[in-house]
């Protein structure tokens, strides 16, 4: 079916509209298409009559073959021809194709009349259709609406969402922030515990109050202090003087730490006082150093900044603390060691000189640690006409091993006098410590000379064996086996052994401190006693026994720490004239 109609002014245009739209509905165009169809179609009329001309409409009916529509659908076409004016001008055809559910095979659709009725008639069934488009828009809109209201609740949903997201990333955030302030301060405890533990582990390492109170400014010097100054008191008692913080005196005075600065600084356990006369820009921080009677002294730091943090401070004070304790037994080490040293040299003897028997003596006290007044050595004439030399070393160290050694040899004096052997008087003293300190014992080797016999008589318990040099230059080790150790729990009897010793001879009487070094052990020191000790010609025994003493010593000791006390006693036999 094709349908044509020529437009050159408004009547025709309307004419044309109207048919189509009756066509359109004839062919059962939905409503919404056809008034979409109808309002396009007039718009197109409009536009045509404006530029004048005439122009062709046509409708044709056929079977869908262009995109949009499904193949094989019935559709309506419509086709808006330009004038020959407005063609020449270069104005394309217009086209629109709506699909027709319901196609005919025919429709009749005769002329427009001019009657008014027949065109009021029209105007109403447009009138319909804009009725149905209105209704179908009503529904649009009810739907729009109804989306509208699930787009708005699903936008405060969202926005609720937000908000709970915000504030859940919030809460993680100050979680986070919370997590990360407590492993700051948990290192921050961690760093000044190791720094506390390293400190106190190098402050107790010397046994030296001056060594102590120069590392202290090295240990806190820049990390935790500008400036740190240390003044101990004097054995007298005095205090610091006015040349020093007022600070530092109260601190001194009461026993408290003291923070002077212009502003109070608000530290744990630290009293505040007005800045400082001597530095009134600088805060200080004087804490005194404690002990059981009373101040050793005081130490007075500047901050590495404006000021401390309060953790700062406590782990400050308490490694004031521990440092004083230090000092204190540093102090208490030294006063002991004096005594022990001072008991020691006064105790040993004078060596005796008896005819053909030459004596030399060294005693060195330990230079590391406490490990003094053990060792000892004596020699002495007994109413025979015999000399008895003895070197000994008590176990412990310091004081009371220095009185227990002095108790030692007075009771082998006493003991000697009566007489009796090396054995014998080394029986005697077992029973005598053993009873005496039962917690305490000793090693000793006695040795003694007669100038009737060619031959020494010695006796050991725990000691190491003494070393003799022939005159011909051999050197050997008496390794007979010695007695247990004096004051063990048992009773023993000591035996005596004799070996021969012509005149040139040489017997060395020595302690372990000598000998024994804690990587090789006892054994290599005796066989490096045995060289140093054979080195030597019998000349030069004889003329220096003192300086071979010290040619002795130094070989000896050169590798040596000086943790232990060293005794060596030599024993020489003039050569014959």
């Amino acid at each position: 079916m094709t349908r044509t109609w020529q437009i050159s002014d408004v009547t025709e245009a309307a004419r044309a509209r109207i048919a189509t739209a009756r066509l359109a509905a004839a062919y059962g165009v939905p409503p919404v298409e056809r008034a979409r169809l109808t309002a396009s179609l007039g718009s197109q009329l409009r536009s045509c009559l404006t530029k004048g001309g005439t122009w062709r409409l046509t409708l044709e009916t056929g079977t869908a073959s262009r995109a949009g529509a499904r193949a094989g659908e019935e559709v309506l076409h419509a086709v808006v021809t330009p004038s020959p004016e407005a063609a020449a001008a270069g104005q394309p055809p217009w086209r629109v194709t709506v699909p027709c559910p319901e196609a005919v095979a025919d429709v009749g659709v005769g002329a427009v009349a001019d009657d008014p009725a027949e065109l009021a008639q029209a105007l109403l069934c447009a009138d319909e259709d804009t009725t149905l488009v209105l209704e179908r828009l009503a529904e649009q809109e009810g739907l729009v609406d109804f989306h509208r209201e699930e787009l708005q609740q699903t936008n405060q949903g969202v926005v609720a969402l937000h908000a709970e997201l915000d504030a859940a990333g919030r809460a993680q955030r100050e979680a986070f922030a919370a997590e990360r302030k407590a492993r700051t301060e948990a290192e921050n405890a961690r760093r000044r515990l190791t720094f506390l533990a390293d400190a106190s582990a190098v402050l107790t390492a010397s046994l030296d109050h001056h060594e102590i109170v120069r590392r202290l400014p090295e240990l806190l010097v820049p990390e935790y202090a500008a400036s740190v100054d240390v003044w101990l008191f004097d054995q007298d008692g005095d205090r610091p003087g006015p040349a020093h913080a007022a600070a530092a005196v109260v601190a001194a005075r009461t026993g408290r730490p003291q923070y002077a600065a212009a502003h109070p600084g608000g530290l744990p356990g630290v009293d505040d006082q007005p800045p400082s006369a001597l530095a009134p820009d600088r805060p200080l921080l004087c804490i005194p150093l404690p002990t059981r009677q009373a101040p050793l002294g005081v130490v007075t730091l500047s901050p590495p900044g404006e000021r401390w943090d309060p953790d700062d401070a406590v782990m400050l004070v308490e490694l004031t603390r521990r440092a004083s304790i230090a000092i204190d037994h540093a102090q208490r080490y030294q006063h002991n060691r004096d005594i022990a040293e001072t008991l020691q040299r006064a105790l040993l003897t004078e060596l005796p000189a008896p005819p053909g028997l030459t004596l030399a003596a060294r005693y060195l006290p330990a230079t590391h640690g406490l490990n003094i007044g053990g060792d000892w050595y004596d020699a002495f004439r007994q109413p025979d006409g015999g000399v008895i030399a003895v070197v000994g070393d008590v176990t412990g160290h310091g004081l009371r091993a220095a009185v227990m050694m002095s108790q030692l040899r007075t009771a082998l004096r006493a003991y000697a006098v009566d007489g009796g052997s090396p054995g014998q008087l080394l029986t005697r003293l077992h029973t005598f410590l053993h009873h005496l300190q039962p917690d305490l014992f000793a090693t000793a080797v006695i040795a003694r000379f007669h100038p009737d016999d060619p031959t020494v008589t010695w006796a050991a318990a725990g000691h190491p064996p003494p070393v003799l040099r022939t005159p011909d230059g051999g050197v050997r080790t008496l390794d007979a086996k010695p007695g247990a150790m004096l004051g063990i729990p048992l009773r023993q009897e000591i035996a005596d052994h004799t070996v021969p010793m012509a005149p040139g001879s040489t017997l060395a009487l020595y302690t372990d401190g000598l000998v024994e070094r804690r990587a090789r052990g006892i054994d290599p020191g005796i066989a490096r006693l045995a060289d140093a000790l054979g080195s030597f010609g019998p000349a030069e025994l004889d003329a220096d026994l003192e300086g071979s003493a010290d040619g002795i010593l130094r070989p000896m000791l050169s590798d040596s720490e000086r943790d232990d006390d060293v005794c060596l006693l030599l024993c020489h036999l003039s050569g014959t004239d």
